[in-house]
C-alpha cells in the first residue's frame, strides 16, 4: 500500500496521467463519469446539517464544500471539453477552488442542490462524450497550469477526480460510524 492512499487527502491514491491508455479504459472512465451523480447522493445521503459540517479532514473542507466543488469543478471540465471541441485548442481559465469553496454558497448552501446539478451536468456530458471519435479525443485546450490537456486525459482526470472525492465523504463516514 502505498502512502498517497494512507494519506486522508489522497483516499484513492493521487492522479496519475496514463501515458498510454486503451479504449476500454476510456469507456471505463466515461462509465465512472456516469455513475458518480448517484454514487455522490449515495455517499451523503442520510448525513444531517453538521455531519455535512465535518471536514473530511483536519484543515479540509467540509463534506459540504467537497459536493459543491465536485459540481462546480466538473462544470468546468464540460465546459473545457465543449471549448476543445469547437476551438483550436483554447485557451481556459483555472478558478481559485480554494476561493470558490469559502463562498457563501459552498459553505451553508443544500447540497442538494449540486447533487441535482451534477445529475444533469453528468446527463449531458456522458452523452457528448459517447458520441466521440479518437480523433475528438485528441483535440486539446491551454490550460494556465497544467499546459496542453489532451480530451481523452481529462476523461480520465474527472473519473479519478469524481471517486477521489466521494472518498472524501465514504471514508469520513467509516471513521466516524456514520
Amino acid at each position: 500500500m502505498s502512502l498517497s492512499v494512507l494519506d486522508p487527502r489522497y483516499p484513492v491514491g493521487r492522479f496519475v496521467k496514463p501515458e498510454v491508455f486503451t479504449q476500454d479504459e476510456l469507456s471505463g472512465a466515461i462509465a465512472t463519469l456516469a455513475e458518480l451523480p448517484e454514487q455522490l447522493r449515495n455517499a451523503t445521503d442520510g448525513l444531517d446539517s453538521v455531519q455535512l459540517s465535518t471536514p473530511y479532514r483536519d484543515g479540509g473542507w467540509t463534506l459540504r464544500q467537497v459536493v459543491h466543488h465536485v459540481a462546480d469543478s466538473h462544470m468546468h471540465s464540460n465546459i473545457r471539453t465543449r471549448f476543445a471541441l469547437t476551438a483550436v485548442e483554447p485557451a481556459i481559465l483555472a478558478y481559485p477552488e480554494e476561493l470558490w469553496a469559502e463562498l457563501t454558497d459552498a459553505r451553508n448552501a443544500p447540497v442538494e442542490a449540486s447533487l441535482t446539478l451534477l445529475e444533469n451536468l453528468h446527463h449531458r456530458w456522458v452523452s457528448l462524450l459517447k458520441s466521440l471519435s479518437d480523433a475528438d479525443f485528441a483535440r486539446t485546450f491551454r490550460h494556465p497550469e497544467m499546459g496542453l490537456v489532451r480530451l481523452d486525459t481529462n476523461v480520465m482526470l474527472y473519473a479519478w477526480h469524481g471517486r477521489h472525492h466521494t472518498a472524501h465523504v465514504t471514508e469520513l463516514r467509516k471513521r466516524k460510524g456514520w
